[in-house]
Formats: C-alpha cells, structure tokens, sequence
C-alpha cells in the first residue's frame, strides 16, 4: 500500500497477510484492496502511541463496504508494534473494512480482534500520519494492491 502523510509525502508500506491467522478477513481485505476501495481513503483515527485506523469510505469511521460483515477470526497472535487487525463496533460479528495498524504494543486488544497481517516494511510512514480523532489534515492511502 502507498500512503499520503496528509503533506504530499508518505511511501510505500507492505505489509504481509496472515491467513493461517484469518483466511476470511484476509481474503475481504485482498479483495477490498484490489477493487480499488481503498484508493483515496483516509486514516480518520490517528491516536499517538496507540494504533492508525482507515477503511472507511466515508472518513467518519462510521463506515464500511456494501459487503457483509465477518464471523470473528480471534487468535492469539499478540497486538504488537506494526500489525495489522480488524476495527469493529462491540459486537464482536461486526469487522467489514475498517482496520487499524498498530503504532506501539497493545496487548490488551489480544484476543478481541482479528489480527490479518503486520507490517514488514515502510513502518515510518505509518508513524508520519497526522494524529487524531480525526486529524486536521487526515493522512490516506493513495494505492492498495492485494498480491
């Protein structure tokens, strides 16, 4: 995926799928990603030390694709620095298209949301969005390509 710090800057992030931990939501984000849904979309979410959240369409984080929501796929794959996991309301049932990269360790999150992939390389634009809830000038994803 390529991001827009929200300045004209950013780069390339890869991050690597983890369908042994989440072959459904592996599969929505790959197919999500290579129909262009996420082209153009917006971190709305961007809290310091925390995690980066995107996938909404709309920017609102109160969004998702037209598609069904996902069954839970928990694991005990830990929130660690750079991975990658569903955002989803309380009901456990509820991922769709939103996501969240995490900016540090979140270990509490382990085990009530979908880990689907982790970032290998590029981490540092992840790390340049603008922080907030939402930012003043949102950071996006200019291009996603499921490969």
């Amino acid at each position: 995926m390529t991001l827009d710090a929200g300045d004209g800057k950013g780069g390339d992030v890869t991050i690597r799928l983890r369908p042994d931990l989440a072959p459904g939501h592996v599969e929505r984000i790959a197919t999500l990603a290579n129909e262009g849904f996420y082209d153009g979309v917006v971190f709305h979410r961007v809290i310091d030390g925390f995690m980066a959240q995107g996938g909404d369409p709309t920017g609102t984080g109160t969004s998702g694709s037209k598609l069904p929501d996902l069954k839970a796929e928990f694991s005990k794959e830990p929130h660690a620095r750079g991975v990658c996991s569903m955002a989803r309301t309380m009901a456990p049932n509820s991922a769709n298209s939103q996501f969240f990269i995490c900016l540090d360790d979140a270990t509490f999150l382990d085990g009530q949301y979908t880990v689907w992939g982790e970032v290998t390389s590029g981490m540092e634009h992840v790390d340049a969005l603008p922080k907030g809830e939402p930012p003043r000038n949102p950071g996006k994803i200019v291009r996603a390509k499921a490969i």
